[in-house]
């Protein structure tokens, strides 16, 4: 019997229709959320990623912004445009879409950006908040796990979620999210000795290494639920994730597929927290009226 299907594109639309509801109530208060995204340098996947996210906004009548800027662009002419967006009326939210050229520091960008318009979640103020269980905008791909989970009825309270690598933008915030609902978890990485120990252990493994089809049946113990979160090229140069998905359909109970499980969720997250950013910027408007 195959594995249950967790479909993120028919999830993230879900979404993204009650964010359109959303969306449709700020206008009639005559605030239209605002996405501004910086794009530096000619990298095809990053102009793909960014294309998306413009056609995503505009498909719910949000504002969006792209400044394109040449590889060759100095730190400070970005922290520059930033500190720029930081005080503009009509930007909810900023998006440096990375990897950025070698001569730019992508911390100093990400601290630059203000944490009221982080959309991304990944400036220190952000994460700190997330690691403390604050309010505040969440990193788009780990929530939009969180809400895969949540869609497909997936309680994670006391269950054991191995997590497959530890990058600052997915593994390492996706274990702080589980944690929070009461999950057991574990973090792997590239220098976990017998991976496939931890992994046939595990309620629910999250696959964020960055390796075609690495997760193969040996790592999954029966009925537990595999969610993989890598965007990857397999030998035909055919779009793959970190799961062999074809090895462990049948032993999971669900599985994401690569392309249209977890990819179109992290997008979708993006337009919830930069309407989230409108919705708090237009209460704070009100507050200071009222004083």
């Amino acid at each position: 019997m195959s594995s249950a299907i967790i479909n993120g594109k028919e999830i993230g639309q879900e979404i993204r229709k009650e964010v359109a509801v959303r969306v449709d109530a700020l206008k009639q208060q005559g605030v239209t959320p605002g996405l501004a995204v910086i794009l530096v340098g000619d990298n095809p996947a990053s102009k793909t990623y960014v294309a998306n996210k413009q056609k995503s906004c505009e498909a719910i009548g949000m504002f969006s912004e792209l400044i394109k800027l040449p590889e060759d662009t100095t730190q400070e002419s970005l922290l520059e445009q930033i500190r720029d967006l930081n005080t503009r009326e009509d930007i909810h939210g900023i998006l440096v879409q990375l990897p950025l050229p070698k001569q730019i520091d992508e911390d100093a960008v990400i601290a630059t950006i203000s944490p009221e318009k982080d959309v991304d979640g990944f400036s220190p103020i952000s994460v700190g908040k997330m690691m403390l269980g604050q309010e505040t905008y969440l990193p788009c791909t780990p929530f939009g796990v969180m809400k895969l989970l949540e869609h497909a009825g997936i309680d994670v309270a006391g269950k054991h979620a191995v997590i497959v690598g530890r990058s600052h933008i997915v593994g390492k915030p996706m274990g702080q999210l589980l944690l929070q609902k009461d999950a057991t978890v574990t973090y792997t990485h590239s220098k976990t000795k017998d991976l496939v120990s931890f992994t046939k252990q595990a309620d629910i493994i999250i696959a964020a290494i960055g390796k075609a089809k690495f997760i193969t049946e040996e790592h999954v113990k029966p009925g537990a639920v595999v969610i993989d979160v890598g965007i990857n090229r397999d030998e035909n140069n055919k779009l793959c994730g970190d799961v062999d998905f074809a090895a462990v359909d049948g032993i999971a109970s669900h599985i994401t597929p690569v392309p249209g499980g977890v990819g179109p969720m992290t997008i979708t997250m993006l337009l919830e927290n930069t309407v989230l950013s409108a919705e708090r910027k237009l209460e704070q408007d009100k507050a200071v009226k009222n004083l």
